[in-house]
């Protein structure tokens, strides 16, 4: 897929798997087994909130109800994980190669912000 961002066609850029151009800029889409696994993952872990949610409405014993939620909070880290690992092998490392000075740093601080959100 060929993007072009307020340049001519001789110069726009070519990007492999590009899906679309986000307020900060190019990235590339999520690899194809990933984004299935992900997605099968979440409508699990939907099913599981809507399980949740049923367990408190029948007034289930808390504790029940809080191992439900670890659970789900678990399987979310899990998607997390991955989808933060697809963005260093992809977007990252794209930046990394191709990119500008300030594509790296971007991106650095972008995944700094992250790591950081991760831990409140």
């Amino acid at each position: 897929m060929i993007v072009m961002m307020g340049v001519s066609a001789a110069a726009a850029i070519v990007f492999h798997a590009c899906q679309h151009i986000p307020y900060g800029g190019i990235v590339q889409g999520m690899d194809s087994k990933i984004k299935k696994s992900q997605l099968a993952r979440l409508g699990r872990i939907e099913g599981q909130v809507r399980g949740i949610a049923r367990m408190i409405e029948e007034e289930r014993y808390c504790i029940d109800v809080l191992n439900q939620l670890r659970a789900v909070r678990a399987a979310l880290n899990k998607v997390e994980q991955e989808t933060l690992g697809d963005h260093l092998q992809h977007c990252v490392a794209h930046a990394f190669h191709a990119g500008s000075e300030k594509d790296r740093k971007d991106k650095i601080e972008e995944i700094l912000e992250v790591l950081d959100s991760r831990r409140h």
